[in-house]
Order: structure tokens, then C-alpha cells, then sequence
């Protein structure tokens, strides 16, 4: 155990452990936000929300679909490969997608938390 975790720091940089530690953060934030927007309406989140005209439910749904976006990219695209067959080609892709977004959402979300416990 400890040779592995010696070898891993000097794979590892403390900005990669950071840019690591900023998508595991927010998936976990999308799933959260996710979970618990289900619990209050008993319905799943989904971007077809968006559809539904300028309204201010629609307004209001947009920072919850921005931050929910990975988990919900994850789920269309697990179900669609069980139930469609989707191509690998198109799953890759759909987890580049949500993993990019995570981590960017992951940051954003870290830097703010850094800049509240600074003030």
C-alpha cells in the first residue's frame, strides 16, 4: 500500500489531484441536485423542461438542468445503450461530454466554496 501511494505522488501533481478531486465533486453535486429535485416533486429531472416556453418554471429549472447536467447525460446514456443498443462510439462520446462538464462545473463549484471560506 504504501509503495503504491509514494508512486502515485510522484505521478500525480497536486493541480491533477486537484482537476481529480473537481470531477468527483461534481458528479457528485449533479447527482445530488438531481436526487434531491426528485424528492421534492417525485418526478425526474430532464431537459425536456426546457421545452415548455417561456415560463418561470422554465427559468427556474435552467440552474438546476446546468448543475444536474453530468448526472443526467450519465443516465440517458446507460439507458439508452440497455434499451436501444446505442453504438460504443456514441457512449464514448456522451462520457467525454458529462466528464468535461463535471469537471468544469466541479471547479467552478470548488473555487466558489474557496472564495466563501476566504471571506
Amino acid at each position: 500500500m504504501a509503495f503504491s501511494v509514494v508512486a502515485l505522488r510522484r505521478v500525480m501533481t497536486p493541480e491533477s489531484v486537484q482537476m481529480l478531486f473537481a470531477l468527483a465533486f461534481g458528479f457528485a453535486v449533479a447527482g445530488m441536485f438531481s436526487s434531491g429535485y426528485r424528492l421534492v416533486t417525485d418526478r425526474l429531472p430532464s431537459f425536456n423542461q426546457l421545452s415548455n416556453g417561456p415560463a418561470a418554471a422554465t427559468f427556474a429549472v435552467i440552474p438546476l438542468l446546468v448543475v444536474a447536467a453530468p448526472f443526467l447525460i450519465m443516465r440517458n446514456t446507460v439507458l439508452g445503450r440497455r434499451q436501444e443498443g446505442r453504438r460504443f462510439e456514441f457512449v464514448f462520446l456522451a462520457t467525454l461530454i458529462a466528464g468535461f462538464w463535471s469537471l468544469m462545473s466541479g471547479l467552478v463549484l470548488v473555487t466558489t466554496l474557496q472564495a466563501l471560506l476566504l471571506v
